[in-house]
């Protein structure tokens, strides 16, 4: 090796151990933002410019699902935050590990109960684009009715392609041709994993009568590939429909196929006005005179060539960047750094490293933050220690009290606390909670399911049932919030309403939700006789040891819940229901006001601290001019002739 060789290699070494010891994300010099639009809020140290361009390329993107589906209103019904890192050596100590690797792709998508984190290595001018797949399927999710499977994984794939210009909107092209990343990156041919044309090339493809009648959506394939068979014919299938002006008939077809269970080779007929078999050879003979995927293809296989993806259609943007407004906030860097690290807890390679850097962040005077604590109560509450996660949320509660995640997480520690038919812990203070969280975010369907829950463990089984109706509303596709508002309706001695909600859930697709419909369905007419569901056999006795030791975890929990800087104090109190006539109500002392109410010949008088704050069913608000109406009350009994309201239902 000549000398010059030798200094080349020294000074590469040196530069790469420079890179290897610099500290994982967080040089004191760096500053963070937090970039706010209207509906997507972005975290980065890439500087105002790239934070709001990211941020208005995800109000572009929310647009476009908007117009390709025809759709007003756009629900985001579980909250999304973006952080986006400024270079690729600081995303890839975030990224997850594939084969002990930073994840090659330039952004990912963790999916949890609380939210949606998206992160982006902005180094990538298009990061975005890795994230489009999850996106559409998150956007279907909370605004498209129930679907097969074939129609989910097609749009996802058909709206993976979209990319912008500095006056187009362009879509159409192979989504695993430029997956990493728009018109600079490289083709697929260069990891051996074939593109959808090149499968669909083949001469051979999936019978079209297979493809619309799976049901197991585990060929989504979000753990792996998305080059198969099914998904390149039901991207082509989704390709034709939407660009022949077909949404309105596919609709229909699912009306049929979903709703009133018709076979399937009919309702193509009668949607589509075709056979199957035509409508296969319709979208074979659309796949073949795509010219420009042919193109594409073409291109990716040249030595040395970059992948560039040929739209099969443009428009317009629905808006430029420059016309997306956005606002700036610095975040201090142990706040950011804590932010960071609540999302790395997501990951499991990541969760260790990071409750190391939250814990040392929480115990230090000028570090200590709420964001800090929360992050470690949610990792508490994944390993069960609900004791613990309360103590992290009460110290959270002290520096913060407003805080939704804090309060959300409040929420699901007490939440998890009464799985398996544990003692809950903090039943007041989760529905206090969960009303902060829902003002800040008004579309959460989580917490509408969470505090549905909660009340309907409460006893307000009204209340529950207004509250899941608006879960199910926000999250059409559940079928464990349907399940949740049967439960509800049934509560509430609806049986109707509750038993063709069950009736329909014990043919579904999910084997739990169809066995958990059918014992209900079975319990309905012991409750309507005697009030109760049939008794199930005894305990074990091993069973029942092993239910003394949780009760006594739970009193160590709830030793930590009173100790939460909580108003109202926890009223165990049961909520017992009455259908009464409301004679009058004394709003002298407003916001306090006094109820007076007849059950036959007795009257309660019924308080409430702040009426504004009251839970009110079947009208837009509280009116202290209300008399001799019919209302239904949820409430604690205080003496025998009075008791303090939780909610009412004007009749």
């Amino acid at each position: 090796m000549t000398a010059s060789n030798v200094f080349r290699f020294l000074l590469r070494f040196l530069a790469l151990a420079l890179t290897v010891s610099t500290p994982p994300a967080h040089a004191a010099d760096e500053k963070w933002l937090r970039i706010s639009s209207d509906h997507f809020t972005v975290l980065t140290n890439a500087g105002p410019k790239k934070g709001h361009e990211i941020a208005a390329r995800f109000e572009q993107i929310r647009a476009v699902f908007a117009q390709l589906l025809m759709r007003k209103q756009v629900r985001m019904s579980e909250p999304i935050e973006v952080i986006a890192v400024s270079d690729s050596a600081k995303y890839a100590q975030l990224a997850p590990l594939l084969n002990g690797h930073p994840i090659p792709a330039s952004g990912f998508w963790l999916a949890g109960e609380d939210r949606i984190y998206i992160v982006l290595n902005a180094a990538d001018p298009d990061c975005w684009r890795a994230v489009e797949h999850p996106l559409a399927h998150y956007f279907l999710n909370y605004n498209y009715p129930p679907t097969q499977p074939w129609f989910d994984e097609g749009f996802a794939e058909y709206f993976a392609s979209l990319y912008f210009t500095l006056q187009k909107t362009k879509l159409g092209s192979d989504p695993e041709l430029s997956a990493a990343g728009g018109p600079s990156s490289a083709g697929s041919s260069s990891n051996g994993v074939k593109s959808l044309t090149e499968i669909l090339n083949q001469p051979v493809w999936m019978n079209l009568a297979d493809l619309l009648e799976t049901r197991n959506r585990e060929v989504n394939g979000e753990e792996g590939t998305h080059s198969t068979q099914f998904h390149a014919q039901s991207w082509m299938l989704v390709h034709y429909l939407i660009n022949k002006d077909k949404l309105s008939e596919t609709g229909a077809y699912f009306g049929l196929v979903e709703l009133q269970k018709v076979p399937v080779a009919q309702a193509v007929q009668q949607a589509f006005g075709m056979s199957i078999a035509q409508l296969d050879q319709a979208v074979k003979d659309y796949f073949h005179s795509l010219k420009p995927l042919a193109t594409s293809l073409e291109q990716s296989k040249k030595a040395g060539a970059m992948a560039i993806p040929q739209p099969v259609n443009e428009s317009p943007l629905p808006f430029s960047i420059d016309d997306v407004s956005t606002t700036t906030n610095q975040v201090p860097l142990p706040e950011a750094t804590a932010l960071v690290d609540e999302m790395a807890l997501r990951i499991p390679e990541r969760r260790e490293q990071a409750v190391q850097e939250l814990e040392k962040l929480a115990s230090g005077d000028r570090t200590e933050t709420a964001t800090a604590h929360r992050a470690l109560a949610w990792a508490h509450i994944q390993k069960g220690e609900t004791k613990e996660a309360f103590e992290e949320l009460s110290s959270a509660m002290q520096i913060s009290s407003s805080d939704p995640w804090t309060r959300f997480g409040l929420a699901l520690a007490s939440y998890h606390s009464g799985e398996k038919g544990a003692k809950i812990q903090g039943l007041a203070n989760m529905m206090e909670s969960l009303q902060i969280v829902i003002d800040r975010y008004p579309e959460f369907a989580e917490a509408y399911n969470m505090l549905g829950w909660a009340r309907l463990a409460g006893g307000g089984a009204n209340a529950a049932v207004e509250t899941m109706k608006m879960a199910v509303q926000l999250n059409p596709r559940s079928e464990q919030y349907e399940l949740r508002l049967a439960k509800a309706y049934v509560a509430a001695r609806k049986w109707d309403e509750g038993s063709a909600i069950l009736n329909r859930l014990e043919g579904g697709p999910d084997p739990q939700i169809a066995a958990a419909a059918k014992k209900d369905l079975h319990d309905l007419p012991y409750l309507k006789k005697f009030g109760i569901p049939p008794q199930e056999e005894s305990p074990p006795k091993e069973e029942a040891k092993t239910q003394e030791k949780d009760d006594l975890a739970d009193e160590d929990a709830d030793t930590a819940v009173k100790q939460l800087p909580v108003t109202p104090k926890i009223d165990k109190r049961p909520i017992q229901f009455l259908k009464v006539k409301l004679i009058s109500i004394d709003c002298s002392e407003a916001p306090k006001a006094v109820l007076l109410v007849a059950k036959g010949p007795k009257t309660l008088k019924l308080r409430t601290p702040d009426y504004k704050s009251l839970v009110v069913m079947g009208t837009d608000k509280f009116s202290c001019d209300w008399t001799n109406i019919p209302v239904s009350v949820n409430y604690r009994a205080g003496t025998k002739a009075d008791g303090d309201l939780v909610s009412i239902e004007v009749q």
